[in-house]
């Protein structure tokens, strides 16, 4: 029953009550590439303190996508039956996990996209990853003196692997004397990848001048494979700025340089964009790109690395 004083009904004013008070996140879903990678651990960090810090009850799902869209849908599945507020995601496939994004939308879910785009999505955090592939493979270009063989390793299909190959392409493009052999095999994001690839090209050609690999951990591979078949000719970038990447250039192999990230930055502002929104504000921006800088031996000693946040702070591998 509604009780109205001087005109004014005392269940409006309940209810302009709870609407002024404020929304706070309960639980956040969160699907990344894959939990093993340190750069998504350290997303995850990122993600964990800066919720945490807006609401210390908050639950958090972590799991583990592994570039699968099928594993993705489900896991999205999972979040809308579990009534998050927000899904931080590492979409698996930029465009067709589209409709997923909209089921969960549908469910009143917040979606936003870290690190790779998601269509569709709310609002979405990455890395300039165009300026990324663009810094890289000049700073390679220039280092071979604009002539040379050059070697661009693939990675999983998500937008920010095409964008950082079409900003390397774009380099190249100012190099007529620079011969492209191959753009086309991948190294999955891995390590182990980085240096199978690695290994093929290797035994293929005879003289590689540099190789532009999508992230730092094929870029490892790449530099373990060229160091177990004595081959040092060449000179690799790649995009991370990880702390691998940090003690390869420290210890002057193939490595030459890396385009840097910061995961637990990119995971940070994930939340605190997706939290606005939840709360029914309106962003100055809902699409942001962080400017990636380039970090060789050169300048390593003022490279200050990602930020670490508290270990504590990580997520077990969800199942």
């Amino acid at each position: 029953m509604c009780v109205r004083w001087a005109g004014f009904s005392l269940c409006c004013a309940l209810a302009l009550l709870a609407q002024a008070e404020p929304t706070q996140l309960k639980s956040i879903g969160v699907s990344v590439g894959s939990i093993d990678n340190p750069f998504y651990k350290a997303m995850v960090r990122g993600i964990n303190a800066t919720a945490t810090g807006l609401n210390p009850s908050v639950r958090i799902n972590t799991v583990s996508a592994e570039f699968s869209l099928q594993r993705q849908a489900g896991q999205i599945a999972d979040f809308i039956s579990q009534h998050v507020d927000l899904i931080v995601l590492v979409a698996a496939d930029p465009v067709a996990v589209g409709p997923y994004v909209h089921k969960a939308q549908q469910a009143g879910i917040v979606v936003i996209a870290a690190d790779v785009d998601a269509a569709g999505a709310n609002g979405s955090v990455s890395s300039d990853n165009v300026q990324a592939g663009t810094i890289a493979c000049r700073y390679l270009a220039d280092a071979i003196h604009g002539r040379g063989k050059f070697i661009i390793q693939d990675g999983p299909h998500v937008s920010s692997v095409y964008d950082r190959i079409a900003g390397c392409h774009a380099a190249l493009r100012s190099y007529p004397e620079i011969t492209l052999l191959t753009d086309k095999d991948s190294g999955q994001g891995s390590s182990w990848g980085g240096a199978a690839i690695m290994t093929e090209h290797l035994q293929r050609y005879p003289h590689i001048d540099a190789v532009f690999a999508i992230n730092d951990r094929q870029a490892i591979g790449a530099n373990a494979a060229a160091a177990r078949l004595g081959r040092n000719e060449m000179l690799i970038a790649s995009v991370d700025g990880s702390p691998d990447i940090e003690k390869a250039l420290a210890e002057h192999n193939p490595s030459a340089g890396s385009a840097t990230q910061d995961p637990y930055i990119l995971g940070k502002m994930a939340v605190e964009l997706g939290n606005a929104i939840f709360k029914g504000e309106k962003p100055a921006q809902t699409v942001i790109k962080v400017t990636p800088q380039f970090i060789t031996r050169a300048n390593l000693v003022s490279y200050r690395g990602w930020t670490s946040g508290e270990v504590t702070n990580d997520v077990p591998r969800a199942p």
